[in-house]
């Protein structure tokens, strides 16, 4: 009985059908239920039992408490997820120590695109709109390709109301750091097999609040009026629309969405440090020179039909990912013509990706599970600006995989699997005639103006490599199990990574890629026990993983020749070492009370440099006190975080803080309806601390300042014959 709860649950996590076995036969047959209802504990405790791999799922009720506007902050809460912020505006996840290319978000079934390339690219999902999120950490690239050696954070959706209704939400934030004001609208139907919902969100904020008055940027002090960053105002749009059908064997959903975003870049943090572009000019909600804007488009499909023993589903989507970052024109090089259109567009790329996804999954019996599946992406990048980094170029990259769970006994079961991936990518070259005739003028050698004057190196390049890992699961009695997972995982180097050649603003720096380099190749190790029992619930995961070919930008030593450049980084593979544990425990008491503690810790090491990596999380942990009743809840938190001396070569290090904070959550019935109202008070004594992970870091501007968040919903529901 209990290897078919298992097994159920696991396959409601995966978004499966769910089948049963005769008990006068080993024939599999497809069961209709009229209701499925998992809360989050036995969700969660389904999940991580099920898979050797390390899983946190967290549904509404999580998200809500620890809303933040942005789904990576709100997730920052999960042991071994970080978030590396920019500004309030945008932030992107880290698992584990791993960021960037290494981390694939999911959504609907496909990766989501855009994220991935710099420090100052967040992620661009409707936060309104996730209901429920499983942060998988450690090497996925079996299931999810090159992008995933780090870890995933996929986002799905709850199952559809069993009952013909009309239903929505209204729900309405509001936040003090920065003026933030927003809402979101939500309205659905369910009527026999159809299901279909559509969701409008807009933000508004303002310039944000820091616990300083002034900071220090290339000796320059640099003075913030009103304690606020100027220019960091901006908005949010979002809309969507998602639809689904369900008859008997076979189910079908589409998803369209489109997300806008417009932010402004702090003035001194932007190029060259200038006083007067960081004057009050009396209005701290509008937007100036220099600002980005995103806009995110995407579709995507799921088709699945369900036979006796098999189940096969097709993912497809599209995305159009259209980055702009404006800026008053300025050239390095004193001959570069004023652009006669756009002349402020520094910067744009409009990438377009195509996915498809094909799976196969087939139940013999309820001892052996098989999957296997074939996936393709194809990419085309296009760019313009008068100045830009990220080249053009095509990608292509396709893979085949196959999965086995095997579950010998009630307690223990062994999984593993194998991957074959194949890419291929073709690099527009870029020769900047500006830049040629500058060094020229400067009586620099034809040698050395040869090597400089390609902004992007012409690249045309094949790849292929194979992924694998193998897992057990050990459940000697109900109250703990132990799991382990070993995988070798790969990465395929970026457009970025084998043809940049320039100066990046966001970062400050003369960035050069390697045409010649290799894919990313390692081996990771997970390991976890956990216990529940009676109220305590313990666990801890410690993991290593090393590198034979870990890509980062290594400062070579070489001033670059190009005017406010400084040193040049190039992209090199290295000898890497991560290793870390997370830890957690929680205990009920009192009737009421519930005592929370997670910790986590990361170090990693370049062992051809003798030195950490840049971006390594600092160790930190999070001591939680709860007091929770049927209609309310209140916490207060104490989040340490040590500090990061461990630091790469030219990196800064962070000095440590304690931070605390306070919230509480309360449904109030008005009228025959509930409302949910959750509120928060985030850094209550406005503490001034740096983000060791935050794009501003480099530039000493401190993390935002005390913030008190609004955040209240408003269902209805009407039932439909």
């Amino acid at each position: 009985m209990r290897i078919k709860f298992i097994l159920l649950m696991l396959i409601l996590v995966s978004g499966l059908p769910v089948f049963a076995q005769d008990t006068d036969s080993t024939k599999i047959k497809l069961v209709e239920l009229d209701s499925i209802i998992v809360t989050g504990d036995s969700y969660k405790k389904a999940s991580n039992r099920s898979s050797a791999l390390s899983i946190e799922v967290v549904g509404k009720d999580f998200l809500r408490q620890h809303f933040a506007g942005n789904l990576v902050q709100s997730l920052g809460h999960i042991s071994g997820v970080r978030s590396m912020d920019i500004g309030s505006g945008f932030s992107k996840p880290m698992i584990r120590g791993m960021a960037f290319n290494r981390i694939s978000v999911i959504e609907n079934g496909i990766k989501q695109e855009g994220q991935q390339w710099g420090t100052d690219h967040g992620l661009e999902i409707d936060a309104f709109n996730v209901e429920q999120v499983t942060v998988r950490k450690g090497p996925v690239s079996l299931l999810y390709g090159s992008d995933a050696m780090g870890g995933t954070i996929e986002i799905s959706r709850n199952p559809a109301p069993t009952e013909n209704q009309l239903f929505g939400e209204a729900v309405l934030l509001a936040k003090t750091v920065n003026g933030t004001l927003g809402g979101s609208m939500m309205l659905g139907i369910k009527k026999d097999a159809w299901y279909t919902t559509l969701r409008y969100t807009e933000q508004r904020f303002g310039d944000y609040h820091v616990p300083t008055d002034s900071i220090v940027y290339l000796t320059m002090r640099i003075p913030l009026y009103g304690r606020k960053l100027k220019n960091t105002a901006g908005y949010e749009r979002d809309i969507s629309l998602f639809t689904e059908y369900r008859k008997k064997r076979y189910s079908m959903n589409y998803a369209i969405s489109n997300t806008y975003q417009k932010t402004g870049f702090f003035p001194g943090a932007h190029g060259i440090p200038d006083i007067s572009r960081v004057q009050d000019d009396g209005n701290s909600r509008n937007i100036e020179l220099p600002y980005s804007s995103v806009n995110h488009f995407k579709v995507t499909s799921h088709q699945q039909y369900i036979w006796d023993k098999l189940m096969a589903s097709w993912d497809i989507g599209y995305q159009n990912n259209h980055r702009e970052e404006w800026s008053q024109f300025h050239t390095h090089y004193g001959n570069q013509p004023l652009p006669e259109n756009n002349p402020d567009k520094e910067l744009e790329f409009r990438l377009n990706t195509y996915n498809s996804l094909i799976k196969i999954k087939t139940i013999n019996s309820a001892t052996w599970e098989h999957s296997a599946g074939w996936d393709i992406q194809y990419q085309q990048n296009r760019i313009d600006g008068y100045s830009f980094l990220l080249p053009e170029y095509n990608r292509f990259t396709t893979g085949i995989f196959s999965v086995s769970t095997w579950k010998p006994t009630k307690e223990l079961s062994f999984s593993g699997g194998v991957r074959y991936d194949y890419g291929k990518v073709n690099i527009s070259s870029y020769a900047d005639p500006y830049l040629e005739t500058y060094l020229r003028d400067m009586n620099y050698s034809d040698e050395l103006i040869k090597e400089y004057k390609w902004r992007s190196y012409p690249v045309n390049r094949n790849f292929s490599d194979i992924s694998g890992s193998l897992g057990i699961v050990w459940n000697p009695k109900d109250i703990h199990w132990i799991k382990a997972n070993i995988g070798r995982s790969f990465r395929l180097p970026g457009a970025n990574e084998l043809a940049s050649n320039g100066v990046h603003h966001g970062t400050f720096r003369h960035e050069q890629g390697d045409p010649s380099l290799s894919s990313e190749q390692g081996w990771q190790l997970d390991v976890s026990y956990a216990y529940e029992n009676n109220g305590i619930t313990f666990s801890v995961s410690p993991f290593t993983s090393w590198f034979s070919n870990y890509i980062y930008l290594k400062p070579t030593g070489e001033w670059s020749v190009l005017p406010h450049a400084g040193q040049i980084y190039r992209y090199t593979g290295a000898r890497v070492f991560f290793a870390g544990a997370e830890a957690s425990f929680e205990i009920d008491f009192l009737k009421y009370f519930k005592y929370q503690f997670s910790g986590e810790y990361v170090h990693t090491r370049n062992r051809d440099e003798r030195t950490p990596l840049s971006f390594s999380p600092p160790a930190s942990m999070r001591n939680t006190l709860i007091w929770q009743s049927k209609l309310f809840n209140l916490y207060s938190e104490m989040e340490s975080i040590a500090s990061q001396k461990n630091v790469a070569k030219n990196e800064l290090t962070t000095p440590g803080t304690n931070l605390f904070h306070l919230g509480g959550a309360a449904n109030i019935s008005i009228g025959g309806t509930l409302v949910e109202v959750n509120m928060s008070l985030r850094n209550v004594f406005d503490t001034k601390y740096f983000n060791h992970l935050s794009f501003y870091r480099k530039v000493e501007i401190p993390e935002p300042g005390r913030n008190f968040q609004l955040l209240i919903k408003i269902p209805f529901k009407q039932k439909l014959k």
